[in-house]
């Protein structure tokens, strides 16, 4: 993989970056953690502008968010949660625990959106909840523009500083973006298991409370 990308950005330059930046954003095996690196390894030997570089990896990747959030557009959260009806016992996932989610996210979509662009494998599929909670196009591309160019940003600086040691940064950035990923599923998972109890507090509650005075006045 990694030859491939050098060879790709090699041959087509700004181009190259663009459509790999983009397909990086639909089909996530290929990784913006290898494919900046070698783009700011060309800066550095002067075979390509920092500016331009930027620009054309900012492009694509905004350029592949789209397919995922208009998907999720089209198809809608009441079709989404039939889906989740019928389909989701597989992955033991609720069309109660979709909508808390969706809901969630209307709450917090803006910090969601932003801070997921940052999180490898969590930057393409941030898109989807987006599309669903019918978030704003013009706010989604603004804050995906922002988390994106300051991720691309910091790997492109790498591969600028390392230059010959470029290959170095995946043993730092593999395992960082390893642990941001456990850290926002483990963040999921207690969110998930507190809302549960939450709920089973309250239903207990009210199971529990004595009836109203009066009620059987004769």
């Amino acid at each position: 993989m990694e030859q491939w990308i050098i060879e790709v950005v090699g041959a087509f330059g700004y181009v190259g970056i663009f459509l790999l930046m983009l397909a990086e954003n639909v089909f996530p095996p290929i990784p913006s953690e290898v494919i900046m690196p070698v783009a700011g390894l060309a800066v550095g030997a002067g075979r390509l502008s920092f500016s331009l570089v930027l620009i054309a990896a900012l492009v694509g990747t905004l350029v592949g968010n789209l397919p995922w959030y208009f998907i999720a557009r089209m198809v809608g959260r009441q079709r989404f949660l039939e889906l989740t009806a019928r389909w989701g016992r597989y992955a033991a996932v609720k069309p109660a625990d979709v909508e808390a989610a969706i809901t969630w996210f209307d709450r917090h979509g803006s910090k969601a959106v932003l801070l997921g662009r940052l999180a490898p494998g969590v930057r393409t599929l941030i898109s989807i909840p987006a599309g669903l909670s019918e978030m704003p196009f013009g706010r989604f591309l603004l804050l995906s523009a922002a988390g994106s160019a300051i991720w691309i940003t910091l790997l492109l600086l790498a591969g600028v500083i390392l230059h010959d040691h470029w290959h170095r940064l995946a043993t730092v950035i593999g395992p960082l973006g390893t642990a941001l990923v456990l850290l926002i599923a483990f963040g999921l998972v207690l969110w998930i298991g507190w809302r549960r109890w939450s709920d089973h507090r309250a239903t207990t509650r009210a199971t529990e409370a004595p009836p109203a005075p009066g009620g059987d006045a004769t």
